[in-house]
């Protein structure tokens, strides 16, 4: 059972249940609760990465005078806020999973 799959975008492996929550066995349960965990605590390293691209591309932009160049780098530079954004969204996506691991 992998229900884990990789996501290019976020760069980390992400949970794709097949079925209800309450469906999987305990151990399976367990095994997939072990393994967010082991995920989860790669999330601030990505968001990290992330902040420092857009870093990188705000202080190009400073001394860029093409205007597509600098159209070009604010799309990147959303791209990048758009998936810290998500990456947020899925480590306190952990509340949910530890609020079923005690139900």
């Amino acid at each position: 059972m992998d229900i884990f799959q990789w996501n290019d975008r976020l760069r980390l492996h992400i949970p794709t249940l097949a079925k209800d929550w309450e469906q999987y066995s305990l151990e399976e349960r367990t095994a997939i609760i072990a393994r967010w965990e082991l995920i989860r605590g790669t999330i601030p390293d990505r968001v990290m990465e992330f902040e420092a691209g857009i870093i990188r591309m705000q202080a190009e932009m400073d001394e860029e005078d093409n205007f597509e160049r600098c159209c070009e780098l604010t799309y990147a530079i959303a791209d990048l806020a758009s998936r810290i954004n998500d990456l947020h969204i899925w480590y306190r996506n952990d509340q949910d999973v530890e609020s079923r691991r005690h139900s």
